[in-house]
């Protein structure tokens, strides 16, 4: 996810027979709309947070070198959520449960933190030696494209024409949005932008194996990880640690801007799916022009508002998504925050307060049924 990500934790909503034959129906059209939007809402938070750090960081930061600004973003993200972990973890401490991702997942993990939070930011920063900004920003846009094609075609992510119409709607805004005349061009260095591209659609996709797991702690483990790794890379290549307040400020901006970001972008990829997720993700540019124009005043070009047109164009085909069919839910076990709804009916092993939601390892047995959904975790079945 271009290395930087937040953590809000979205809970599903409990639905009732009668709320969700409304749905299926989509009656009243008004329910099915607030019911998608609600999805969206945490793939859109992490837009905007991930969005407003780039302004910031240049408001806040000064001139830090590249790959050790990335570093200290990610270890602002990592430290500030470990630290939200162990508040949690006291306040909750005769419920709270493990704090640890199963091992037969840590290989997808460790996998999106070595593509994502290494190799990525490494090619980026190669590539910064090379060409300009402009023509950086502009084949950024590569990553949603690959994000969804490696989705749908490798992870086998269910996905329809409007879908489709609805990101490269999105993926032109982002172009026109960074488009300056003669920006890219096929050089090494943008080759090495769409190396980086890749690794972070890599990312993406490997991220939501582990997507059932506390976002936080996911969001935490790649912050620490990926902040040691390009901090220690820079500090080897000659870089030297800025003063106190620079230090402090960029790790403030990584604490929400990637920290923060990053745990609802975990929470989207449970709750959407990696293409839709990533479709959302897109929109982040136009957050940090907007907040830009905040911060600096200036009138936006013609360019910026067929921009900002096309992205709505593209949240309003994601968001007005309808997919209902027959279904079946295989045998699966797993844990994450829920209700005890349609998806949820199972007894527990344990003393429970009835406190809902809540999180604990539980299982599904097989069922079938008809309804709305997205790829989410539970509907992740071949079509």
């Amino acid at each position: 996810m271009q290395g930087f990500v937040l953590v809000v934790a979205a809970v599903p909503l409990r639905q009732s027979q009668t709320m969700r034959e409304a749905l299926n129906d989509c009656v009243p059209q008004r329910l099915c709309f607030t019911m998608s939007l609600r999805s969206a809402a945490p793939a859109l938070g992490a837009a905007l947070l991930f969005g407003a750090s780039t302004p910031l960081a240049k408001l806040l930061v000064g001139d830090v070198p590249p790959l050790l600004l990335a570093g200290l973003l990610y270890l602002g993200s990592g430290l500030g959520l470990g630290l939200l972990l162990v508040v949690r973890r006291i306040r909750r401490a005769e419920g709270a449960g493990a704090l640890r991702i199963p091992a037969r997942e840590m290989p997808w993990l460790l996998g999106a933190i070595v593509f994502g939070g290494v190799i990525a930011p490494a090619l980026l920063m190669w590539a910064l030696t090379q060409i300009d900004g402009a023509t950086a920003s502009l084949l950024l846009n590569v990553e949603g494209v690959l994000t969804a094609a490696m989705a749908w075609l490798v992870f086998k992510e269910n996905t329809d024409r409007q879908i489709v119409l609805g990101m490269g709607a999105i993926v032109a805004g982002g172009v026109l949005l960074s488009w300056e005349p003669g920006g890219a061009k096929l050089s090494p260095g943008a080759l090495l932008i769409v190396g980086a591209c890749l690794a972070w659609a890599i990312d993406n996709n490997l991220t939501r194996k582990v997507s059932t797991n506390d976002a936080m702690l996911v969001a935490c483990l790649k912050g620490l990880l990926a902040g040691a790794c390009n901090t220690g890379l820079a500090l080897a290549a000659g870089a030297t640690i800025p003063g106190l307040p620079a230090m402090a400020s960029s790790m403030l901006v990584g604490f929400l801007g990637y920290g923060v970001s990053l745990t609802l972008f975990v929470v989207a990829l449970r709750m959407l799916g990696t293409a839709r997720t990533g479709a959302y993700f897109a929109v982040a540019p136009l957050f940090g022009v907007v907040i830009s124009l905040a911060l600096w005043p200036s009138m936006p070009s013609a360019l910026f508002w067929v921009a900002a047109l096309l992205m709505a164009l593209g949240v309003w085909l994601h968001i007005r998504e309808r997919h209902a069919h027959e279904h079946t839910h295989e045998l699966l076990e797993h844990a994450h925050r829920h209700w005890h709804d349609e998806h949820h009916q199972h007894a527990h092993d344990f003393v429970w307060d009835g406190v809902q939601p809540h999180a604990h390892p539980h299982r599904h047995e097989p069922l079938t049924h008809t309804h709305l959904h997205y790829p989410d975790i539970h509907h992740r079945h071949k079509h």
